[in-house]
């Protein structure tokens, strides 16, 4: 069993700052691209930022120089630092992650998901 838990999401005033954290956990064998995606309310999933496990970075343009994301592959854990928040920013935020899984019998690669953190930003 794997599993990815987020936390950091909360509610800020536009310009504010915010880092979310992304942790993996269970029979990982390695992880290779790690991203953000976010939802906001009537809108589909879409790509915030990814990482791969030699730290190329790849952004969406609405958080191009605003939005950072960085991992630390001790800690199987990825972070999304935001600045200069805007309302639109407002957004369930995922985390994703491309696993090397250890089975009983071989390695398989999965796809999995966080459970999503809200990120808020309003005055």
């Amino acid at each position: 069993q794997v599993q990815l838990v987020e936390s950091g999401g909360g509610l800020v005033q536009p310009g504010g700052s915010l880092r979310l954290s992304c942790a993996a956990s269970g029979s990982i064998f390695s992880i290779n691209v790690m991203g953000w995606y976010r939802q906001a309310p009537g809108r589909q999933r879409e790509l915030v930022a990814s990482i791969t496990s030699g730290d190329s970075t790849n952004y969406a343009d609405p958080v191009k120089g605003r939005f950072t994301i960085s991992r630390d592959n001790a800690k199987n854990t990825v972070y999304l630092h935001m600045n200069s928040l805007k309302p639109e920013d407002t957004a369930v935020y995922y985390c994703n992650a491309m696993v090397e899984v250890i089975t009983t019998i071989e390695l398989r690669w999965l796809e999995i998901w966080g459970q999503g953190t809200l990120v808020t930003v309003s005055s």
